[in-house]
């Protein structure tokens, strides 16, 4: 039978293979939480009716918002008078948004006079002032979709849609990481893939890696796979791409893992169709939890459609010059259109060659305003031993420098953090067990 303090150093010894737990990382939780609840909405029409100039701005600023991209929406001045007149003449939309700043009696009065007019299957969401439970049942009993009570966010009213046409009660669509090059050949598609490659892992959920550099796509070679079939075929005929024929596409890596590969030979030109490429990514995002966009270092419509659509965007860089002017570009870009999402996630890469001039972390972060979320050193040795191999790094070598920035990386865009249990030191029981024994 062990001692007390045997059985104590036992237990610290046991501790330090423990399995780490994957927790959601703490940020600004209302804001955080309306960003991933506000999914993208159907083509649908909506039309608006503003009392207030504080909604129209609200109402145009969703409307700019990739979630609302596919939607058509207008916006008409008046309340629910003018939304009654409207629709004497004029058929109703999927979807009618009507601000109502009026009492309770005479706000169920005038609903009464537009659900004469309204078609069936019509949705309607009531945005006014009156935070009152009693209003609110009164709405739900004239089947009124939702009540929001002033002042409402873009991302509220974004929020509030989204649960009009995704079912709550299911699985959500799945999250598309779009990843870039600030410059070819900063190792863009090796961070996604070993990125990837960790988040289906640790999550142990189904990720799919669309690999878009058609012509020279390395994502087969990475995982050591030469598939005859990929993504060419389902962009060629995105109609009829559907779940059977995504998973005949599709190249199996892992328990998790799958790849959407690039074509192995040059038979053929590729110029996408922005509108196809959204379409396939859709299919795949509809039956997969987790999607990464392995994109190339080109600027094209559809690239910049896809970029603007992602949940979460992750620039690589090299310390240069010229990765700091076209990174700033892609982040401006992004911030200006995109204002409702969190900034680009940034990535330097190669860092630390030995005899090249470096602009450093500081100054690439002052001049993007955007944190850097890992700083990864030049390795060619592990790197190139990987790529050769068909390897990952934290396959290759577990103990590489780069595995645990690859680790917070695939951690960070997923909004996820390793708790990992406090380990005690042997050392510090040994000083405490010998000096327990004088």
């Amino acid at each position: 039978m062990m001692s007390n303090q045997a059985e104590e150093l036992h237990d610290d010894l046991a501790s330090v293979g423990h399995e780490v737990a994957i927790v959601p990382a703490e940020g600004d939780g209302a804001a955080e939480g309306a960003i991933e609840r506000a999914r993208p909405v159907p083509r649908i029409s909506i039309q608006v009716f503003c009392e207030t100039q504080d909604v129209v701005d609200c109402v145009q600023s969703a409307a700019e918002d990739r979630r609302l991209a596919k939607t058509h929406l207008a916006i008409h001045m008046g309340g629910v008078q003018a939304a009654v007149a409207h629709y004497q003449e004029s058929p109703t939309p999927n979807l009618i948004v009507i601000e109502c700043q009026s009492g309770r009696e005479q706000l169920l009065a005038e609903l009464d006079a537009l659900a004469d007019c309204c078609d069936a299957g019509t949705k309607v969401i009531i945005v006014g002032g009156l935070n009152d439970v009693v209003l609110y049942r009164e709405l739900l009993k004239r089947g009124v979709s939702e009540y929001l009570v002033t002042p409402i966010s873009p991302l509220g009213l974004m929020e509030s849609v989204s649960n009009l046409y995704n079912d709550p009660t299911t699985d959500p669509v799945g999250n598309v990481y779009a990843f870039i090059g600030a410059k070819g050949g900063v190792g863009s598609s090796t961070i996604c893939h070993n990125a990837s490659w960790i988040l289906s892992k640790v999550l142990a959920s189904d990720l799919v890696i669309a690999d878009l550099d058609l012509a020279f796509g390395t994502t087969g070679l990475d995982f050591n796979h030469d598939p005859v079939q990929g993504i060419a075929e389902a962009l060629s005929s995105p109609e009829r791409l559907d779940e059977v024929l995504l998973d005949r596409l599709l190249t199996k890596c892992s328990e998790h893992l799958s790849i959407f590969a690039a074509p192995v030979l040059l038979e053929h030109e590729y110029d996408l169709d922005p509108e196809t490429c959204e379409s396939v990514v859709d299919v795949v995002r509809q039956h997969v939890p987790y999607v990464c966009l392995d994109l190339p270092h080109i600027w094209t419509s559809w690239v910049k459609g896809l970029l603007l659509q992602a949940d979460e965007v992750i620039i690589t860089a090299a310390p240069d010059l010229a990765n700091l002017r076209n990174a700033k570009n892609i982040v401006d870009l992004l911030k200006s259109a995109r204002q409702n999402d969190k900034p680009p996630h940034l990535v330097l890469n190669m860092t630390n060659m030995p005899k090249r001039p470096e602009i450093g972390i500081r100054d690439f972060e002052q001049a993007l305003d955007v944190k850097v979320t890992a700083d990864v050193e030049f390795d060619p040795e592990t790197f190139g031993q990987a790529a050769n191999n068909g390897q990952m790094i934290e396959e290759l070598n577990p103990k590489a420098k780069a595995a645990p920035l690859l680790r917070d990386i695939a951690m960070t865009i997923a909004n996820r953090q390793e708790v990992r249990p406090e380990k005690k030191s042997t050392l510090a029981f040994l000083e405490r067990l010998n000096f327990s024994r004088k």
